[in-house]
C-alpha cells in the first residue's frame, strides 16, 4: 500500500501550492461545527453576516493597512489586471467590510451595524504551524459605538463562542494603544529607547525602527523581545480620555465576569488600531499562539472616504482554532441516519427509490450503488456509522415489508412497505431531537 501510494504520487507531479492546503472531508465536519456555533453566538449578539469579494484594489489595503506594515511591504498577494488596475487577493477582511459598509451607505440605515463574515484570506508568509498562505477568519465588525461597553460586550461574546467550542483555558489579553494625540509622544520614546539597542534587533525590527517603531513590539525574534525588556510602556503615556476609556473597558469585563490579564505589549500587525486592543492566547499552539486579535480603529472609516464613526473588531483564526479542537476532542466522525441493503435488482430499484424519498425527508441516507453480498454492504453501514440498516431482498419484496435493523442496540423490526415513508419521517423527527 505505501508503495502504490509513492507511486501514484510520482505519477501525479501537481501538488498543492506551498503554504496551501486542502481540508479533506473527516476535517471538514469541525470546521462546519465551528462555524455553525459561531454563527449562532454571533447572531444572538446582534450580528449579521456579510460576504465580501477576494479581490479588492491594492490601494484599500495601503491606505488602511499601514504602507510600512509587514502585509503590504512584503505578504500581500498583488497584481496588475489587463486594465492596468492593481488588485490584490484581501490580507484581511476589516478593509473590506469597511468598503462595502461605505460603498453602500449601511450608516444610513443603521445608527451601529454589527456585521461579520467567515472565509479565506490570503498572506504570502512563511508557513508555519497553524499558518498557512490561504487562511481562514471568523471576522466581527461593530460600526458606529465608541462606548466602551461596546469593547466589553465584544470580549463578553468571544468567551460565550470559546466556552461553547468547549475552550475553557485560554488567556484574554488586553492593551491600549492611545490615539492620536497621545501616541506620538510615546512613539518618540520608543524610537529613542531602541536606537540604543539597534544591534540587538533583527534585520526587519532595523528597518521598522526607521518606518514605525511600535511594529517592534509585535515582532516574536527572542533578541527583539529581550531588547525591549525596558522599554516604555504605552499605558504611561494614555492622555486623559484614553485613560478613562481603558478603565472604562476592564470595569465593564469584570462586570460581566469576562476573565483578562492587561499585556502592555501588545501592538497587533495593523496600523488602524486605536485605544483598546486585545488578543486570545492558547497554551496549544507554542510561540505563535494568538487563536484571535483585534481592536479598535476608530478614524478609520473616515480615512477611507466615509463618515467619521467609530469601530472595533476581532478575527479569530480557523485553521489555529480547529488545531486547538482536534487535539482536545479529536475530529467528529461521520455518520448516517440509514443506510439501505438491497439484494437483487428488482430490490436495489426499490431501495433506490426509498432513498431518494428519505434523503428528501432530510435523513442522511446512503446505499452501495455496485451491489454486493450483505455481508459486504452491512460492513459499508458499519464504516459509516449508519444508526439504522434497511434490508430490501427478494423474500421482503415478496412480502411487502421491509427489514430495518438498529445498528447500535441491535434490534431489527419488519414495516410494512406503504408505512416506510411515515416511518423515515418518524426517524428523521428523532434525529432532530437528538441533535
Amino acid at each position: 500500500m505505501i508503495l502504490l501510494k509513492l507511486l501514484w504520487r510520482i505519477k501525479l507531479q501537481i501538488q498543492a501550492v506551498r503554504g496551501f492546503r486542502d481540508v479533506l472531508p473527516g476535517e471538514v465536519a469541525l470546521w462546519h461545527k465551528v462555524e455553525e456555533i459561531a454563527r449562532s453566538v454571533l447572531e444572538r449578539y446582534g450580528f449579521r453576516e456579510i460576504r465580501i469579494p477576494i479581490l479588492e484594489k491594492t490601494e484599500l489595503f495601503s491606505r488602511s493597512i499601514g504602507e510600512s506594515t509587514d502585509i503590504v511591504e512584503k505578504e500581500m498577494y498583488t497584481f496588475t489586471d489587463r486594465s492596468g488596475i492593481s488588485l490584490t487577493m484581501r490580507p484581511e477582511a476589516t478593509a473590506g467590510i469597511l468598503r462595502a459598509y461605505i460603498e453602500h451607505s449601511l450608516f444610513q440605515l443603521e445608527p451601529v451595524s454589527k456585521l461579520y463574515c467567515i472565509g479565506p484570506m490570503f498572506r504570502h508568509e512563511r508557513p508555519q504551524k497553524g499558518r498557512y498562505r490561504q487562511f481562514h477568519q471568523i471576522n466581527a465588525e461593530v460600526l458606529g459605538s465608541s462606548d466602551p461597553r461596546t469593547d466589553a460586550e465584544l470580549l463578553a461574546l468571544l468567551r460565550t463562542l470559546f466556552e461553547e467550542l468547549g475552550l475553557g483555558e485560554l488567556d484574554f489579553q488586553l492593551n491600549s494603544l492611545g490615539c492620536p494625540r497621545c501616541r506620538p509622544g510615546f512613539r518618540s520614546k520608543v524610537a529613542e529607547y531602541l536606537g540604543s539597542k539597534k544591534a540587538h534587533l533583527c534585520s526587519d525590527c532595523q528597518r521598522r525602527l526607521m518606518t514605525n517603531p511600535l511594529r517592534v513590539y509585535d515582532c516574536k525574534v527572542a533578541t527583539c523581545k529581550e531588547a525591549l525588556a525596558g522599554a516604555p510602556v504605552i499605558l504611561d503615556e494614555l492622555c486623559q480620555e484614553c485613560g478613562a476609556h481603558f478603565l472604562s473597558v476592564q470595569k465593564n469585563l469584570s462586570l460581566l465576569g469576562v476573565p483578562f490579564s492587561v499585556n502592555p505589549f501588545i501592538v497587533r500587525g495593523l496600523d488602524y488600531y486605536r485605544r483598546t486592543t486585545f488578543e486570545v492566547v492558547s497554551s496549544d499552539l507554542g510561540a505563535q499562539n494568538a487563536v484571535c486579535g483585534g481592536g479598535r480603529y476608530d478614524g478609520l472609516i473616515g480615512e477611507l472616504g466615509g463618515p467619521d464613526l467609530p469601530g472595533i473588531g476581532f478575527a479569530i483564526g480557523e485553521e489555529r482554532l480547529v488545531s486547538i479542537l482536534q487535539g482536545r476532542a479529536g475530529v467528529p466522525s461521520f455518520s448516517l441516519d440509514l443506510f439501505l441493503a438491497a439484494l437483487g435488482e428488482e430490490a436495489t430499484e426499490k431501495a433506490f427509490f426509498y432513498l431518494d424519498k428519505a434523503r428528501r425527508l432530510g435523513l442522511k441516507a446512503e446505499m452501495d450503488l455496485r451491489g454486493g453480498s450483505l455481508k459486504a454492504q452491512m460492513r459499508r453501514a458499519n464504516k459509516l456509522g449508519s444508526r439504522r440498516l434497511l434490508i430490501l431482498g427478494e423474500d421482503e419484496l415478496s412480502r411487502g415489508v421491509a427489514t430495518v435493523k438498529d445498528m447500535d442496540g441491535g434490534t431489527q423490526v419488519e414495516i410494512p412497505l406503504e408505512e416506510l415513508e411515515s416511518a423515515m419521517a418518524g426517524w428523521k423527527e428523532a434525529c432532530s431531537q437528538r441533535g
